[in-house]
């Protein structure tokens, strides 16, 4: 698994340079996440750590998140997603963090649709939620990896967004 390296990069200087934190909660990216950024440069200034939660049973115990609602796609939908990363924020005492939830591969809890929710929380508030869908016959591996960089890619806009706001 290789990564954008210039990506990668920017975005451990970015939070070096704020002097603020990363903490990741995972599903459907299932680690992938926390593997590229333990990757980055200096990652032991920023990256506070992570947790992999698979399964619903586990995303409530260990994140605190509630039990979805009947559209929820069994623990993989918008809701779930902000709770994970608002809870991942807290328990490792971070500035930033990002959470994953959704489907690699069609099953009927997914409607037989291939999917992630991502969000951003900043400082305690959610600031990004988005929903990326892909093909139905993408491999697991292939929407996993995809998900992780275009999620990468959308958290350094994010970065770029803040500095400019700042």
């Amino acid at each position: 698994m290789e990564f954008q390296q210039n990506l990668l990069n920017y975005i451990s200087q970015f939070l070096v340079a704020a002097d603020e934190s990363v903490s990741i909660a995972e599903s459907v990216t299932s680690g992938c996440l926390q593997l590229a950024f333990s990757q980055m440069p200096d990652a032991l200034l920023f990256y506070k750590g992570g947790m992999t939660t698979y399964t619903l049973t586990e995303k409530v115990r260990l994140l605190k998140v509630n039990r979805p609602g009947p559209d929820d796609h069994d623990g993989a939908g918008e809701a779930i997603s902000q709770a994970m990363a608002l809870s991942v924020a807290k328990h490792f005492e971070s500035d930033w963090s990002i959470s994953t939830t959704g489907y690699c591969t069609p099953v009927i809890n997914s409607g037989y649709k291939v999917f992630a929710y991502f969000s951003f929380s900043y400082k305690g508030e959610i600031i990004l939620t988005k929903k990326l869908e892909l093909h139905p016959k993408t491999q697991a591996l292939n929407a996993q990896l995809y998900y992780t960089e275009f999620i990468l890619g959308c958290f350094k806009s994010e970065l770029n967004r803040m500095l400019i706001l700042k």
